[in-house]
């Protein structure tokens, strides 16, 4: 049995080392990453170990991809988890979730990689229409249950073509299909009109037209790098991609500081 004075200072000393982890955990710097349509967050895992390696705590959000709200509930489920400071990344659809999302208070940075980035009151199947039809939609095709899905023949040709066939073969396997009425949901606000933002285009994009990309980076400011990749420049060129979010994080520690 613990005597009063000595419990006390357990007690003592259990806070003040809960304290200081608080700390630790609200200076680590902290990247959150949100997914696009068709995949999950295992879409992530070339990018994620070399974010680690830098020291970032990262967290890829699991989006349920059923509606625009859901999505941006997951992902502020994930940021109320996170210390200050945080760089959120979205790819294709997630742009539009981050457009959302971002203006949480935490949130110091925002990175789009081949993505959407509408303006408050758009709906992501608007953002497209004054742009040729990107190849890769023929693809894309309707369940019984009004989700949309990736075909094998879409995941090889149209979403990852730079990427080996038994590795879209696992993508196509392993995706993550999206309610189609989510691409009608529209945003309420725009999160990079009040932050700082960076850019990832593309450049052999068959999903969202890389002039589209570009004129999404222009729109927003964003700080652009251009890729020669798929729609999926996480997986064919894991390190340029992260490599921009460290910068993102790096531009951030220090505009805090």
């Amino acid at each position: 049995m613990f005597k009063p004075k000595t419990l006390a200072l357990a007690l003592a000393m259990t806070a003040s080392l809960f304290t200081a982890a608080s700390h630790a955990a609200t200076a680590q710097p902290s990247v959150v990453i949100v997914h696009g349509a068709f995949a999950d967050g295992s879409d992530w895992a070339k990018v994620v170990p070399l974010l680690q390696a830098e020291g970032i705590k990262v967290t890829v959000v699991q989006n349920p991809l059923t509606s625009l709200a859901d999505d941006v509930a997951a992902t502020q489920r994930v940021l109320n988890n996170q210390g200050d400071n945080v760089v959120l990344v979205g790819h294709s659809w997630g742009g539009t979730v981050i457009s959302q999302a971002g203006t949480d208070k935490k949130v110091s940075g925002l990175v789009y990689v081949a993505a959407f980035a509408p303006d408050a009151g758009q709906a992501s199947k608007d953002l497209g229409k004054d742009y040729p039809a990107p190849s890769g939609v023929k693809d894309i095709a309707a369940d019984k249950n009004g989700f949309l899905y990736m075909t094998p023949q879409g995941m090889a040709t149209g979403f990852a073509q730079d990427l080996p066939a038994q590795q879209t073969a696992i993508m196509a396997a392993t995706q993550g299909p999206i309610r189609a009425s989510a691409f009608d949901d529209k945003t309420s606000v725009a999160a990079w009109k009040g932050k700082p933002s960076w850019y990832v285009v593309a450049a052999e994009d068959h999903m969202i037209q890389p002039d589209l990309q570009r004129a999404f980076a222009k729109k927003i400011g964003a700080q652009t790098t251009e890729l020669k990749t798929s729609h999926v420049p996480q997986q064919s060129r894991p390190g340029d991609v992260a490599k921009v979010i460290i910068q993102a994080v790096h531009k951030s520690q220090v505009a805090a500081q």
